[in-house]
């Protein structure tokens, strides 16, 4: 029941400059999730695909269980498709199963982690993966106009809409084979949806969204 993770990096950040080391709450922005699977019993390694020289040489410095992978030179870049890095990093490892997780999730706590892997081991084969999602009800429509989830002539009250469910990139779990299965993609044929809270699965993508994970953090630090 143990997994390798995975935490790519590059060095280069559009919408937050130098976002993987930028200081949030005192420290590096990627240490905070490093330090939570440093933690965890259930990862027994770490591996981290960076071409950023900095990170590459102060993760090993701080955590015990990471491992660095160089990216290639075909595989830096803002458009290069996660699946062809996760494709390039477990051919460097004999591990069977990875969780993929990223920097920018740094209110992901270890206990969700932790559950996550749990159900992910518990319900193979019937679910060959599992990739965290949250639950939205409200009411949504396409840029057209037309509404996506309810009809507007019947005015239902939020809680009794159909549930959608958003792809928050806070944990993917799958194996080796299912990767390979599924047309190298990290959620395969057969994928479990893992609900995670609004405020535990914020993913740092702009600066308002840094702003907001930053105030949460540190007052869920305080008490």
């Amino acid at each position: 029941m143990k997994v390798t993770a995975l935490m790519p990096m590059k060095a280069h950040s559009e919408r937050v400059p130098n976002k993987n080391i930028r200081f949030f709450a005192g420290r590096p922005l990627f240490h905070h999730v490093a330090e939570m699977l440093e933690s965890c019993l259930l990862v027994e390694q770490i591996l981290i695909n960076t071409d950023s020289e900095h990170i590459a040489g102060d993760a090993p410095k701080h955590f015990s269980k990471v491992k660095i992978v160089e990216r290639p030179v075909k595989l830096r870049g803002d458009l290069v498709p996660m699946n062809d890095i996760i494709a390039h990093d477990i051919q460097t490892t004999k591990a069977e199963h990875f969780l993929q997780t990223h920097s920018t999730n740094p209110l992901l706590t270890r206990e969700t982690l932790e559950r996550a892997i749990r159900e992910y081991f518990k319900l193979l084969p019937e679910y060959d993966s599992l990739f965290s999602v949250t639950m939205i009800q409200s009411r949504l429509y396409w840029d057209s106009g037309e509404p996506v989830n309810h009809n507007p002539q019947k005015l239902l009250r939020t809680q009794d809409l159909p549930p959608l469910f958003e792809e928050n990139s806070n944990i993917y779990l799958f194996s080796r084979e299912s990767f390979l299965t599924a047309g190298s993609k990290r959620i395969g044929l057969r994928p479990n949806m893992f609900p995670v809270g609004k405020l535990e699965a914020i993913d740092i993508d702009d600066n308002e969204d840094w702003k907001l994970a930053e105030a949460l953090f540190k007052l869920r630090k305080s008490k």
